[in-house]
């Protein structure tokens, strides 16, 4: 298992973790696969989504925000539940297929660490798995 570590500067932030991704791949010579990306955070996350476009991730975290609003009637005293029930709904992992030692990955598509209480520095692991494709 690789890992990298992932330096946030905002409470809210989705930061393109693709070409860490891809250089682990390529170090790896892992040829066909599947790539395992887990980040141990309960207040963190990882998405696969559109990087042409910067204005999608902050459409993402904006809308996030209406949806789960950072103050509320929230329960737990720490202060940050948003935090916890955007990361439970975006998810701790993602899978990506290997093929010909690459990320098979859309047109558009990037993977993201989702960061939802930050600043922090975080910790995504990856784990490549050859032969599954």
């Amino acid at each position: 298992m690789d890992q990298f570590i992932v330096k946030t500067h905002s409470r809210f932030e989705m930061i393109d973790i693709t070409g860490e991704a891809r250089s682990i791949l390529k170090k790896s010579g892992v040829r066909d696969g599947a790539c395992y990306i887990f980040v141990p955070h309960t207040t963190a996350a990882v998405t696969i989504n559109e990087n042409a476009d910067p204005d999608v991730p902050k459409d993402i975290l904006m809308e996030m925000d209406k949806i789960v609003p950072l103050y509320g009637d929230y329960r737990h005293t720490e202060g940050n539940s948003a935090a916890h029930i955007k990361a439970s709904l975006f998810g701790s992992s993602e899978v990506v297929l290997v093929e010909d030692g690459n990320l098979i990955l859309g047109t558009w598509q990037s993977i993201f660490f989702c960061e939802f209480d930050g600043p922090r520095t975080r910790k995504v692991m990856i784990r490549l798995i050859p032969g599954v494709v």
